[in-house]
């Protein structure tokens, strides 16, 4: 296999260069670009390579050799040497030389890295999702549009996926939209972060839930807005609580998950609906609703989004991530024109464009009703996992959480008996191969609420019994004064 290049700085009248050859490789492997094993290209090719006699690469490596730094294979040729000696230490620092402002702190969201680890994650089932057809549509959008696919393209993204999606949103949401209305992210991640630079500035008033989705808080406020915490209750979000802080300060936006509120997953009631768009006219602020799990509900008639009364003051935001896989990084905003011509222009600051081919495979899947049929699978699929999950809680732990079924979504919010130490559970869960995501990751103040949100799609049957079993057993290890 043909190899990169290692790049040596040799300048003639610094010295003999077998000495600078010999200091240039051994730092290469001291600080790492050369590693333990690799192999040195024969004396020829490196002399060649390097412009100088393959005498002084010969001495070079003769005496890094006697060093300890290399070794010599008969027939195979000059490596690292895979027992190096002590390295002497660095002349500079990996660190930078500038000051670094507060970072975030560090994502209690996300479970380990460890496929042993049995995650309560509300992430989709990556698994089911119709790897065949993606790929097939893959290749024909490369056979066919393979060119253009490639090259730039339009910064909203591509004009079929748009289209799909506003049709998407149309029969199913009750958005009276077209392709021109949408603007298509890289996640809807990216979305809150496009918003939050478009419309937001240092001293700015964000309002959100008090218990939320702590990432899009993050994302609104880089530009040096401040967050303002709002009460959730069993109805969602207290809109007369905003309605106060209304009076009170210049709130400029106001970011809720009313269908499936992040964590507790209770649903938005009508009137407080209704309270939030009069709120949002009245005060002049925008009004960011994030629906990021809409095609999971199982119970009752269909909600509509805030947006299907009224879409002036509202910032719609969705992802296909929770319907097929978060690694296709596929979200959408709509909102008014003059809105998303400014969400375009940061979106050129950072990214240009999307994924032009994955955009075009994916408005490939919709047309063939692709995406259609695999909510339907998955929908059936989550109902059954949500069913499932809480009968296995109330059979093990009915005694220590507290909790209503769900009407949809991807997680049960469950509330911790007192006599329980939260902390402590989560790590004995831990230990025994359970993932607990930290309420402190869930607030945006320093009180946590002694709960816990149990995500079960990604947790298929047997699995999900053992993980709640883990959970039971850990119990005990949790209780305070244990």
């Amino acid at each position: 296999m043909s190899d990169w290049t290692l790049e040596l700085d040799l300048r003639p009248g610094d010295g003999p260069l077998f000495r600078q050859l010999h200091a240039g490789l051994r730092r290469a492997i001291a600080d790492g670009r050369l590693a333990p094993g690799a192999r040195l290209p024969g004396s020829r090719t490196l002399a060649k390579r390097l412009g100088v006699h393959r005498n002084t690469v010969l001495r070079a490596v003769a005496d890094l050799t006697a060093d300890g730094w290399l070794e010599t294979v008969q027939s195979s040729g000059t490596f690292v040497a895979a027992d190096l000696p002590r390295r002497p230490p660095p002349s500079e620092t990996t660190g930078p030389t500038y000051p670094l402002p507060p970072g975030p702190p560090p994502d209690d969201r996300r479970p380990p890295d460890d496929p042993a680890i049995l995650s309560f994650t509300s992430l989709p089932d990556v698994e089911r999702i119709p790897q065949a057809a993606w790929a097939r549509a893959w290749r024909r959008v490369l056979g066919r549009h393979g060119r253009v696919a490639l090259d730039y393209a339009d910064p909203r993204g591509d004009r079929g996926l748009r289209a799909a999606l506003a049709h998407m949103l149309a029969t199913t949401r009750g958005l009276a939209i077209g392709a021109d209305d949408v603007l298509i992210t890289r996640g809807s991640q990216m979305g809150l972060y496009l918003i939050g630079a478009a419309l937001l500035g240092p001293g700015d008033v964000v309002a959100v839930e008090r218990l939320g989705y702590a990432p899009a808080w993050r994302a609104l406020a880089a530009g040096g807005a401040r967050i303002a915490p709002i009460p959730v209750d069993e109805g969602g979000v207290d809109v007369e609580a905003l309605a106060r802080r209304c009076r009170r300060e210049n709130i400029r936006a106001v970011y809720v998950t009313p269908h499936h509120q992040y964590p507790t997953t209770v649903s938005l009631t009508a009137q407080r609906r209704l309270r939030l768009l009069d709120l949002a006219v009245e005060h002049g602020f925008a009004l960011i609703e994030d629906d990021y799990d809409h095609e999971f509900r199982f119970d009752g008639p269909p909600l509509f989004p805030i947006a299907s009364v009224d879409r002036r003051p509202v910032i719609y935001i969705g992802t296909l991530s929770k319907v097929l896989a978060p690694g296709l990084r596929c979200g959408f905003v709509v909102a008014p024109p003059p809105v998303l011509e400014r969400l375009v222009a940061r979106r050129l600051d950072i990214d240009r464009q999307g994924d032009g081919v994955g955009e075009r495979a994916l408005a490939e899947l919709f047309a063939e009703g692709e995406v259609q049929r695999h909510v339907q699978r998955m929908r059936r699929l989550y109902h059954r996992r949500r069913d499932r999950l809480a009968g296995l809680l109330r059979a093990h732990l009915g005694d220590t959480l507290d909790f209503a079924v769900p009407a949809g979504g991807m997680a049960i919010w469950a509330r911790v008996n007192p006599a329980v130490d939260l902390e402590r559970w989560s790590a004995a869960a831990l230990a025994r191969g359970v993932w607990l995501m930290s309420p402190a990751a869930m607030v945006a103040d320093d009180d946590p609420p002694a709960g816990l949100r149990l995500g079960y799609a990604r947790l298929a049957g047997d699995t999900l019994t053992r993980a709640v079993r883990a959970l039971a057993a850990a119990r005990r290890d949790g209780r305070r004064g244990g």
